[in-house]
């Protein structure tokens, strides 16, 4: 519901390509001070999404609002209280990580001084003070990510949009981005808005997630919730050695009490069971029953894994970084990114 204490309001947002509607009647609001995500595969809709609520695409419908101003009527106004990160990465290369900062801060004509002490705080954060004087070229991919995060909030920002920050990054500086993300947070007061494929991510930092596909918003809670709408409390995930087995075997573990759910994906099945450690042996009977022959077994407890192949009956299939050109986006058809 739109409020006074929320910092982005969208309703029926719209943007098409032609007849492709990359994002198609999207409505959510975000609090103040929330860290909300987005998360969906590459091609769902993020990056236009993002892209509107930033002022660099006009929505074909709708209405979006950041920070108290309608991002059609008045985007030069929504520019100054925005940071915007996209997935490709920005900095120069043949500019120390202070030029990169300096210069960014001078576009939005801060002051020297306030300037040079807003620089300095970032860089701590960060944890590049010692490389604040290296040229940018010699950072590694997960130390360029820090600086352009930090880069964003030289102006202090009310919003900070965060496209895919750590796309291609190793899980190590992945994490990294994690910790100083949650710093940034509480040291400036931001409300942070986030799109991710990877599913670890959005757990770990959102508040609030929207499940989006095909330009559609499937579902909207906080991890916790989507995850305890979902029946059962552990999946148990068999593969089979037999194709032609795979709907037989389905067919009969359905019917057992503990089971509460059973999506086929090829040689796999994962089964939505209660109690997990403890029905798994007669699970494994039934299927033996049902002639299935198991060639490998796994249990865990729920994920937002399980909660977006749920919701749209498929899984994210986890991609390396790519060069992509924020001003025309990933995911759309070629002939209309030309």
């Amino acid at each position: 519901m739109a409020g006074i204490n929320n910092i982005i309001e969208v309703s029926g947002l719209v943007k098409k390509f032609g007849s492709l509607a990359a994002v198609d009647g999207v409505t959510f609001d975000v609090p103040e001070g929330e860290f909300f995500g987005f998360l969906g595969p590459n091609g769902a809709g993020k990056t236009t999404l993002i892209r509107m609520l930033t002022t660099l695409l006009k929505p074909t419908g709708g209405r979006a609002v950041v920070a108290g101003i309608d991002v059609s009527a008045s985007p030069q106004e929504v520019r100054k209280k925005i940071g915007v990160v996209p997935q490709a990465l920005t900095s120069d290369l043949d500019l120390t990580g202070y030029e990169n900062m300096d210069l960014y801060g001078r576009f939005y004509s801060i002051p020297s001084r306030e300037r040079r002490e807003k620089i300095k705080n970032l860089f701590e954060i960060i944890g590049l003070s010692n490389r604040q004087n290296d040229l940018v070229a010699t950072y590694s991919g997960g130390m360029r990510r820090r600086l352009e995060i930090a880069r964003v909030l030289v102006h202090a920002p009310t919003v900070l949009f965060l496209d895919e920050p750590t796309i291609g990054l190793d899980p190590q500086s992945r994490r990294a981005v994690w910790e100083f993300l949650e710093k940034f947070r509480k040291e400036y007061s931001l409300t942070i808005f986030l799109s991710t494929h990877y599913m670890e991510e959005a757990e770990s930092l959102c508040d609030r997630l929207a499940i989006i596909d095909n330009g559609k918003i499937i579902v909207l809670d906080s991890p916790d919730r989507l995850k305890s709408e979902l029946p059962g409390n552990d999946i148990i995930h068999l593969t089979l050695s037999d194709l032609s087995m795979i709907s037989p075997v389905e067919d009969k573990i359905k019917g057992l009490a503990f089971v509460h759910n059973v999506v086929a994906e090829g040689e796999d099945l994962r089964v939505f069971v209660e109690n997990g450690a403890v029905n798994f042996t007669p699970l494994l009977e039934s299927v033996k029953e049902a002639g299935g022959i198991v060639n490998s077994v796994g249990i865990h407890q729920l994920s937002m894994e399980d909660v977006f192949i749920h919701h749209t009956g498929k899984s994210i299939r986890e991609e390396g970084g790519k060069k992509v050109n924020f001003f025309v986006g990933a995911g759309l058809p070629q002939k209309l990114s030309r």
